[in-house]
Parts: C-alpha cells; structure tokens; sequence
C-alpha cells in the first residue's frame, strides 16, 4: 500500500502562478500575431526573390545596361533594320514530277499541257481528268516548301496559273500537280 508522507511546502502551491501541470507557464500574450507576422515577412522575402530570379531569366532586368552618362549624352539609339524577304525565282526542276488533271470540259487538254511542260524541260508523270469538269482557274499545287520556286516554275510555263501550297496531292507521289481550269488559253 501506499506510504502516507507528512505535508510539506512543497504540497502548498501559490494561487498567483496560475499553472497548469508542472512545467508550463503562463502564455504571453500576441504569441500568435508573431506567428503570423513571420510568415508574412517570409512569404515577402520569397515572393521578391521569385520576381528578381525571373525577372533576370527573361532577361527583363539587367545590371549590365547603359549607365545615366550615356542616357545624358542624347545619343540616338539605333533601329533595326528591317531584314528584306528573299524573293523566290522560278526555276526549272526535272528532277521533279508533275501530274497534270484537267479540271475542264475541253477533251486532251491536260495532254496538251503534258506536251507543253515536257518541252519546257518538265519531268511529266500521270496526265489524267480531275474529279470535276466545272474548276475556274488554273492551280499548280506543291506540297513541299521547298518546290515553291519550281511550282512558280511551272506556272511561268502556263498563263494564267497560280501557285498554292496544299498537301491534297500527297497520295499520288508527284512532287508538283497541275489542275487545269477554264482560264487556261490553250
């Protein structure tokens, strides 16, 4: 059983301690503002160190720049000079092939234009009508960037034609096919 031991001081606890337990002590008061204001004070420091960092990765501030002298002296700032677009020149490619598809009524004519872009040095594949008699215009389509100066090429051999980038041709293995339409002169 349990020994009973005399009372002592140390059984008396004063009523101005205000405890709870025995190693706590009474909190201070705005503990928890300081909390808060530490994590606000962290959270400016990093959000400012964020911008800085990203603002020097896009290159939107430099410590390198023109000091205020330079900006005093009324130097004029040069401008750029505006690159000139390289003209493409037609050219003649018998390395490449061209389908011809008569879009028109009139019979033999896509033969005929065979005929024609074979003597201007053309290499001519399949010469056959296209799924419509009624098309307006003649279109030299290419589906390579690289053969617009061919396909501007060809349509110097054919009045009236113009040029226009599409891959609709793709399956039939030509590299430039010819659609001829009602504004051809031959």
């Amino acid at each position: 059983m349990a020994e009973k031991f005399p009372r002592d001081r140390f059984d008396e606890i004063p009523d101005d301690l205000k405890r709870v337990g025995a190693h706590r002590a009474p909190r201070p008061r705005g503990r928890g503002w300081m909390a808060v204001g530490w994590a606000a004070l962290a959270t400016i420091v990093l959000v400012g160190a964020g911008i800085v960092g990203l603002s020097l990765v896009n290159g939107s501030i430099s410590f390198h720049g023109a000091g205020a002298s330079a900006s005093r002296t009324g130097t004029p700032t040069p401008t750029a000079t505006p690159t000139p677009t390289p003209t493409i020149v037609p050219t003649v490619n018998p390395a490449l092939s061209v389908n011809v598809l008569n879009g028109t009524t009139r019979e033999g004519l896509a033969s005929t234009v065979g005929d024609k872009l074979t003597a201007a040095g053309w290499k001519v594949g399949a010469l056959a009508n296209a799924d419509r008699t009624d098309l307006a215009a003649t279109i030299i389509y290419y589906g390579d960037p690289a053969n617009q100066a061919a396909a501007l090429g060809v349509a110097q051999s054919l009045p009236g034609a113009t040029i226009q980038q599409s891959t609709a041709f793709s399956d039939t293995g030509a590299d430039i096919t010819v659609v001829i339409g009602a504004n051809y002169p031959g």
